[in-house]
């Protein structure tokens, strides 16, 4: 769990993230949403430190974050893993390579330890036989499975999705999504995805969280999201006619029409 408690940030002049108070709840995927130039990033950057809070209070399960060290808040590093928006391989790495990559940087396993931890987590996102693959000889939803590989091989306690299904075609979105889903329920961990795919946001069952000009202006569970009353939220949700048209049958099923 990280408990969020009323961060602010300003960059000069510019106040970007305005006082957010929310829970990211362990076992779930909680997606934050919302607008470019609402706050998503800098939000999620502050998280994992890569940004200060000027004021305010991030707390990973009962340790605040915002109080530790440098050399403290390594040790917390160590418990989170990413998956980046391009997915971030390295193309000169076999897909083995890549996801072996933490394991030698951050562990003393052995050889055997580390062979056996990367087979383990390319077949726990359906990568059997990729293994001397190199990144520009597979699709990007390989890149994106191989990505999410790499982010779990240190057996994280949080994990970051930076737009996980940006570039990617709707069917091969809603495999990520589920790959993601499934694993932050297998392994208990707290998952905090930025994204602005509202097939996410309606489809994988987690806490939402609505950021708008750097408030936090709605949270609450994904089945909620279809039967709000915020307007700023629903005018962000049903950009589109389709999505629109879904909210008024969903209206008209409720009321028995």
């Amino acid at each position: 769990m990280i408990t969020v408690q009323n961060i602010t940030k300003s960059f000069a002049d510019k106040q970007v993230l305005k006082g957010i108070s929310t829970v990211l709840e362990t076992g779930k995927v909680n997606m934050v949403i919302g607008t470019s130039g609402s706050g998503k990033t800098v939000f999620m950057k502050c998280l994992v430190g890569l940004f200060e809070p000027d004021s305010g209070h991030i707390l990973y399960d009962t340790t605040d974050f915002t109080e530790l060290s440098i050399k403290e808040k390594k040790q917390i590093r160590m418990k989170i893993g990413m998956l980046f928006q391009g997915s971030a391989l390295f193309d000169s790495m076999t897909v083995e390579e890549n996801v072996q990559f933490p394991l030698n940087m951050f562990t003393n396993m052995t050889a055997k330890e580390k062979k056996d931890r990367v087979d383990f987590c390319l077949e726990r996102v359906n990568l059997v036989g990729a293994h001397k693959k190199y990144p520009g000889e597979i699709s990007g939803g390989m890149m994106k499975r191989v990505g999410i590989a790499r982010a779990i091989v240190l057996n994280p306690q949080y994990l970051f999705c930076d737009e996980p299904n940006s570039g990617l075609d709707p069917q091969t979105s809603l495999l990520i999504d589920k790959l993601i889903e499934e694993i932050t329920t297998e392994f208990n961990i707290t998952t905090i995805m930025n994204t602005h795919d509202m097939n996410s946001v309606i489809g994988i069952n987690g806490k939402v969280v609505f950021l708008h000009q750097g408030l936090k202006a709605w949270e609450g569970s994904n089945k909620d999201v279809l039967h709000n009353d915020n307007q700023l939220l629903n005018d962000f949700i049903f950009a589109s006619e389709f999505l629109k048209e879904i909210r008024r049958e969903a209206a008209n099923n409720r009321l028995g029409l």
